[in-house]
């Protein structure tokens, strides 16, 4: 039996498994530690959101800096966050993520005592939500990657969902607390109390240690590291698709959160505690959302998990726009909850369980970026389409882009690829160097073909197909050439940065991806066996470098 063979025999179905509980993560000890230290983290942001939003609106009526509150907190992901996952990758993640966690206690301490101290201005606000979102920024893809290897991993994919959950379960705690203090004391005090929410992670994190082996190759160089993370993402049709309908879907669902409270305020004239109760009720949504994922992924594709929740967040948006009633604004954002906790548990696990664990980080941060970015830009959009058009119209316009979002699918389905085949394929032989050879640049590796008869054009077709999997790998370039004489001979040649990084393209091929290079081979003439060679590029001076 091949290699080839073995590993589709190990990728039959087998027995049916038993549905996976939705709440059965919890049963690692670890696991629920750090979920609930994130979501006392949580409920102490979703209070920091509210006194924010609050006092912007006692600051100023304009709806642009009233929708650039949620802009200052995201917008640092864009900045900060593929910095972070490689950072993820390649640091102490304990040290990391206590240092983060450390910066946002004390930027959201400075918040507290510049309100109490009445020196806050809109841009002052502004700037020191920033500070805390750079905090989230740098902690983010990694706290994200790390939970889910808390548990087996058959539970990772509601681990995921798990995770979307804390933050819109924080809702339904997080905003009426804010609320009730708000109105009780000052948004100084509710700050105070953020900052001092941050202990509990803290807590967690010393008491926990990183159990992810040593690496046996040398550590990646910070810049490259980056781009290895951009060559992965960017040659995975999987992940492109998932990151392009994130985009379409955050862009337009941006407005019900930048604009509810100019709904709360200026259309159903609640004050604080009644804002803090709508978006309460939008965390109620999440815990039955919750409770309902893993039926509904029994029963529907990521497709069209991701279509009805759209479609029902369009309707959510219409209700907000036109009922100008409280009751059925606060039903209507239950429903709301439901819909984006399922929406963002489809997106977010379909693309964390496509990525190998060498670019988990990284690759999770791109995905935070055009989240989050594109939440970001879409308040700050929706924030001055308000200023201008209104609100009832802009409400519209948002769920009429909600509504349609679902027929990207007609050109851009979802993919999902098995955790199987990510694994490392483990069975690449390291390339040897001559006796002298001291490479110090860039690595070119030719690797020649010669078809079977008849299988000219499906070599060249399969080939083609591998290209892929040698820039997710590590190649900066890649192209394959026919000799112009004899059709059956191929050449394929890519350039890897460096020797080094060579070697971590060994380690970084996966199953899946041998499986390929497997079918590849098996289309070659065995009178010509497939020869793979090594160029060193050569400086001016005539050596290797």
């Amino acid at each position: 039996m091949t290699g080839l063979d073995r590993r589709r025999a190990a990728r039959a179905p087998g027995p049916a498994r038993a549905q996976v509980s939705a709440w059965s993560p919890f049963r690692h000890r670890l696991f629920a530690a750090m979920w609930g230290a994130q979501f006392v983290s949580n409920v102490g942001s979703w209070m920091q959101t509210v006194a924010a939003q609050w006092l912007m609106l006692s600051l100023t009526t304009s709806a642009t800096y009233v929708a650039l509150v949620q802009t200052a907190a995201g917008l640092p992901v864009v900045l900060f966050a593929i910095l972070a996952g490689t950072i993820g990758d390649l640091a102490d993640r304990r040290r990391f993520l206590l240092g983060t966690q450390t910066l946002m206690l004390l930027a959201a301490g400075a918040l507290g005592a510049l309100a109490i101290a009445g020196l806050v201005t809109p841009w002052a606000l502004l700037a020191l939500l920033f500070a805390v979102g750079t905090g989230q920024a740098l902690t983010s893809p990694t706290w994200q990657t790390l939970q889910p290897e808390l548990v087996d991993p058959a539970e990772r994919q509601q681990a995921i969902s798990l995770g979307s959950v804390n933050q819109n379960l924080a809702r339904a705690v997080g905003p009426a607390i804010g609320g009730v203090l708000l109105a009780a004391t000052s948004a100084g005090t509710v700050f105070f109390v953020n900052a001092a929410s941050f202990a509990a992670p803290i807590a967690v994190i010393w008491a926990w240690h990183s159990a992810r082996p040593p690496d046996a190759l040398p550590r990646e160089h910070v810049g490259e590291a980056v781009r290895a993370g951009g060559r992965y993402v960017a040659g995975s049709p999987v992940l492109r698709v998932v990151l392009a309908r994130a985009a379409l879907f955050v862009f337009f669902a941006s407005a019900i959160w930048a604009l509810l409270p100019l709904t709360a305020h200026s259309v159903l004239h609640l004050g604080s505690g009644g804002y803090g109760l709508l978006l309460g009720s939008v965390g109620i949504g999440a815990v039955v959302g919750a409770a309902l994922l893993p039926r509904l992924r029994a029963r529907l594709s990521p497709d069209g998990m991701l279509s009805i929740s759209s479609v029902g967040l369009a309707a959510v948006t219409l209700l907000l726009a036109y009922a100008h009633v409280t009751a059925v604004a606060a039903i209507a954002l239950v429903v709301g909850g439901a819909c984006w906790v399922t929406a963002l548990s489809t997106l977010s696990s379909l693309y964390q369980l496509s990525l190998p664990q060498w670019v988990k980080a990284r690759g999770m941060s791109f995905y935070l970026i055009v989240f989050q970015g594109g939440n970001a830009v879409g308040s700050a959009v929706m924030g001055v389409a308000a200023e201008h058009a209104g609100l009832s119209p802009t409400l519209t316009i948002a769920a009429a882009g909600l509504a349609l979002s679902p027929l990207a699918a007609l050109v851009r389905r979802f993919q999902s690829l098995p955790p199987e085949d990510l694994v490392p394929a483990g069975d690449w032989p390291a390339p040897q160097l001559a006796p002298g050879q001291a490479p110090d640049g860039p690595v070119l590796v030719s690797v020649e073909y010669w078809a079977r008869p008849g299988l000219e054009d499906d070599l060249m077709t399969a080939l083609q197909d591998t290209r892929f999997s040698r820039r997710r790998t590590g190649a900066t370039s890649w192209r394959a050439w026919s000799d112009a004489d004899n059709r059956s001979r191929v050449l394929e040649q890519f350039v890897v940065a460096s020797w080094d990084e060579h070697l971590l393209q060994h380690e970084r091929v996966s199953k899946h991806d041998q499986e390929r290079l497997d079918r590849l081979r098996e289309m070659t003439d065995p009178a010509h066996p497939v020869t793979v060679t090594h160029w060193l590029a050569v400086n001016d001076r005539g050596a290797t470098s």
